[in-house]
């Protein structure tokens, strides 16, 4: 009995000390894996495996800056929408047909789209969902089936300020126009989350912010929204009744340089790109060129000026009413006779300007086209913008002399001739056009005399007065000063006679000028192609409108009222 006793005892202190040492050990054990870091594959090594697979990133996407014309108009603005992506690893085969009845797509192609993914992690099924409609399909909760919210660009004046305003693709990156110019300053930074996802991926916690998204700062360029449907109204009109290949309006600011209105045609929607022809996307007033014929000739004559060589009280023999420039003739509608310098632009005599022009140092007019503006960048930083051709030559032959002071042999766009004519209309005070509202006084460099722009301005006024080339130019309550232009187009073989570009360039009031317009017809076919009758009539009604927009108090023309 003593014996078996002993043996009891024996064994009660083997198994109790065994129920204190495996509890112990198992603590160590646990210690080491969850407490102590230094331990090989301890709670540091174990908690980042456990991280590795359950917590993820997830992108969050910024705001993009919204862009407003000068009086804080939407002209661009994003909107949150959702996009619907599947992880096809989780989605199952038997739910195909509700997924693809969500999406309101055909079961087939939903599954072409998988099978091209089967092996991917992540495919997107729709992108830029309305919130209600992504809900839809959320709310079906098909496993591997995923939401994401996103932003995307909408533009409220569509068409009307399309070539300026451009558009994003649909990673919201700029494709077009300011919003790629300028897609940087309006983009912002993305930010990221971390979330703690199921084997699923759905997501179980959000655990924290890692990097708040930073929103994209707000843009307001130069236009009036108001001033902008104007002249895209009268100019989709006018390229309608004229049936012309294209058109371009450019409405600028005198004092300040400022775009208020830039409208091309043929336009587009940028709300819905379905149909877009790669032509409806250029900005015609900045990326085309084209010779800007007799709208030069103030500028020609600005030189005649400036040089010392003529006067204003000058005259010039234009009889018999052609002049030979080597083997060309280059002829005037009629024999105009003896002309004042005056009377050359208001008839555009083509003898007569190159008769001054003859006479001249040609690389006077060469210089001062280019102090205007012109065969140089607007600096505005616009996307495809053409600076044009402006010819520098050691030696210039006469018939190269002659072409450039009428208009031909050189290339400019709309903003560089509207540019050119601003120069004039302030007092020979040049400055840059731009497309964002300033905040400052712009850069001036005066390139002329204010007396010599004065003459010019007194000549161009007598253009759309009875007897000169623009007479449906002239508005009523507001004195225009301003020239036509018609040139030719460029075919195979050397220009032809029935393509043309018709032009006008000007400004009004002409006796204290608020704004430049230049307008462009290409290639009118209703038979009606001159300057002054094509493009002179838009220019009247655009300015007329913009000024009454504007409240400038009419004016009476001195000069008008003296000879009624």
């Amino acid at each position: 009995m003593k014996r078996e006793l002993q043996m009891s005892f024996w064994r009660f202190w083997l198994l109790g000390g065994m129920l204190v040492i495996l509890p112990g050990l198992l603590v160590w054990h646990l210690a080491n894996l969850q407490v102590i870091p230094s331990a090989d594959k301890g709670f540091e090594f174990l908690q980042s495996e456990g991280e590795a697979r359950t917590l993820r990133s997830e992108i969050l996407h910024a705001y993009r800056g919204v862009i407003t014309d000068r009086n804080g108009e939407l002209l661009a603005v994003s909107t949150p929408v959702t996009s619907i992506y599947a992880n096809p690893q989780f989605l199952k085969e038997e739910e195909h047909s509700v997924l693809a009845s969500a999406l309101d797509i055909s079961t087939k192609q939903l599954r072409e789209r998988l099978k091209v993914y089967a092996n991917k992690q992540f495919v997107y099924l729709a992108r830029h969902l309305p919130p209600q409609q992504a809900d839809k399909i959320l709310a079906k909760k098909i496993q591997g089936i995923y939401g994401e919210t996103e932003y995307r660009r909408y533009y409220p004046a569509g068409e009307v300020v399309a070539h300026v305003v451009g558009f994003t693709d649909i990673e919201d990156h700029g494709q077009e126009g300011v919003e790629l110019a300028f897609d940087e300053h309006l983009a912002g930074a993305i930010g990221y989350k971390r979330v703690l996802k199921d084997l699923k991926g759905n997501i179980v916690k959000e655990k924290g912010l890692l990097k708040a998204p930073i929103a994209g700062s707000n843009l307001s360029l130069s236009l009036d929204l108001r001033l902008q449907y104007l002249a895209y109204r009268e100019l989709k009109a006018a390229v309608a009744k004229q049936k012309a290949k294209s058109g371009s309006v450019v409405l600028l600011d005198v004092k300040s340089g400022e775009i208020l209105a830039m409208a091309n045609q043929p336009s587009y929607n940028p709300n819905d790109r379905r149909n877009i022809k790669p032509a409806q996307l250029r900005n015609r007033a900045i990326t085309d060129v084209f010779e800007p014929g007799s709208t030069v000739k103030p500028f020609t004559m600005m030189a005649a000026l400036e040089s010392g060589r003529y006067a204003l009280k000058d005259t010039i023999n234009t009889s018999p009413g052609y002049v030979m420039v080597g083997s060309k003739a280059l002829l005037d509608p009629k024999d105009y006779g003896v002309m004042s310098m005056t009377k050359i632009l208001t008839k555009s005599s083509q003898v007569g300007i190159t008769k001054i022009a003859l006479n001249m140092e040609p690389q006077s007019i060469r210089e001062l086209f280019f102090r205007a503006g012109m065969g140089q960048s607007t600096g505005m930083g616009f996307p495809g913008e053409s600076v044009g051709v402006l010819p520098n030559r050691n030696r210039w032959q006469p018939i190269e002399v002659a072409n450039l002071a009428f208009g031909y042999g050189l290339n400019v766009n709309a903003v560089q001739l509207a540019q050119a004519y601003a120069m004039i209309a302030d007092k020979g005070s040049f400055k840059n056009a731009s497309l964002i509202q300033a905040d400052q006084e712009p850069i001036r460099n005066q390139i002329v005399s204010p007396g010599i722009a004065q003459n010019i301005t007194d000549m161009l006024k007598t253009v759309p007065q009875p007897g000169g080339t623009a007479t449906r130019a002239q508005i009523p309550a507001y004195p225009v000063a301003g020239k036509t232009g018609t040139a030719h187009k460029v075919g195979a073989e050397g220009y032809v006679d029935d393509r043309h570009i018709a032009l006008f360039a000007g400004f009004a009031p002409a006796d204290n000028p608020e704004v430049v317009a230049v307008v462009i017809i290409n290639e009118p076919t209703d038979g009606k192609y001159f300057g002054g009758e094509a493009a002179a009539p838009v220019f009247a009604t655009i300015v007329e409108g913009a000024l009454k927009v504007l409240r400038v108090p009419p004016q009476v023309d001195k000069a008008m009222m003296a000879g009624l």
